[in-house]
């Protein structure tokens, strides 16, 4: 295992060293207590908190992720649900987290683009307070609506919204997520009135869907490509400019809004001050789990467009960028929240 090889070891011991030293030269010898017998990484079950609740996608793609890290550091990787807030409860816990390997967090778009944008209280800062590890992949989302939605559409369901202001609905996994700015945006192109109702997740939002409860929702593949093609609700459009691959007879919303291109992406981090040997290590082994052509096709199951295998320096560079787009975007689309 990559891990046991001198050169990892040599890199951690270095590190505990050098922290020992800078204790003895700022505290004093007494209060310094170097370890006695170093240990590798990883000893222990490591945590992966997951920001969104069980069966939503990120959780979906955790369990695939976490499986495969368990093979490959022969320890286990627990999952961890901590959804609310968009998913800024899971967010600030990992921030706060012992930086030593064992505690991780698959990171969103939501996560470290929007909702420190969008929850005026967030005490979070996506560059100060994580260290990322590996982007795994893009998300394209589907607007759908009701089976009996009175448009077949994304050009007709525009028009009528507009006939009939105020008598329509669409469901979000949450106040500030991806869900919630696409509509936004549309609303904003269109001066569309139509109300917004937020849910913790897909998983709750998508019955009241299919029940007529609410109009219409953005939603990820595995949740709405089963349904189109069970005829049990309407695809009305993709986020991504790009054509789906995915599904026959679901236009981009480019085709009726030019313009219109958004994808979310999904990845991994740690706490910031996490070793940077550790760091190395969980992205080289994430990275050869996404090299993996049974995982890229697990990805396209999941309706995601699979990452190229990049260093955390290459995915903070990402969650820089994305981060200063979504912050426009919620400027523009949508109401922040105390």
């Amino acid at each position: 295992m990559p891990w046991s090889s001198f050169s990892c070891r040599a890199a951690i011991l270095g590190a505990l060293a050098g922290a020992a030293a800078t204790l003895l030269h700022g505290s004093g010898a007494a209060q310094a207590q170097p370890p006695s017998q170093p240990q590798e990484y990883p000893v222990k079950p490591i945590r992966l908190v997951v920001p969104y609740p069980p069966g939503a996608l990120t959780d979906l793609l955790g369990r695939a992720v976490g499986e495969r890290l368990s093979a490959a550091l022969k320890q286990p990787v627990v999952i961890e649900n901590k959804p609310g807030a968009g998913t800024l409860i899971g967010a600030e816990m990992v921030a706060k987290a012992v930086p030593d390997g064992y505690t991780l967090m698959m990171a969103t778009s939501t996560t470290l683009g929007i909702s420190p944008a969008m929850y005026k209280k967030s005490t979070i800062d996506p560059e100060r307070d994580f260290a990322p590890i590996a982007q795994l992949g893009a998300v394209n989302f589907f607007l759908i609506a009701r089976p009996d939605f009175p448009a077949r559409t994304l050009k007709e369901a525009i028009a009528t919204i507009q006939a009939t202001p105020g008598q329509f609905n669409y469901g979000s996994v949450g106040n500030g997520s991806p869900h919630h700015l696409f509509m936004e945006a549309l609303k904003k192109e269109y001066g569309l009135d139509i109300q917004h109702v937020p849910y913790k997740g897909i998983v709750a939002a998508l019955p009241d869907l299919l029940s007529g409860k609410i109009d219409m929702a953005f939603a990820d593949a595995t949740a709405a490509i089963p349904n189109i093609e069970a005829g049990k609700v309407i695809g009305l459009g993709s986020s991504a400019a790009t054509p789906t691959t995915l599904i026959a007879g679901v236009p981009p919303i480019a085709a009726t809004v030019p313009g219109f291109d958004w994808q979310a992406w999904q990845g991994v981090v740690a706490p910031a001050g996490t070793p940077p040997a550790i760091v190395t290590l969980l992205s080289t082994e994430l990275q050869r789990i996404q090299a993996s052509s049974d995982f890229r096709a697990l990805l396209v199951t999941f309706g995601m467009d699979p990452s190229p295998p990049n260093t955390p320096e290459e995915f903070a560079a990402i969650v820089k960028a994305d981060r200063e787009r979504w912050a426009r975007a919620v400027e523009a689309f949508a109401t922040k929240i105390d």
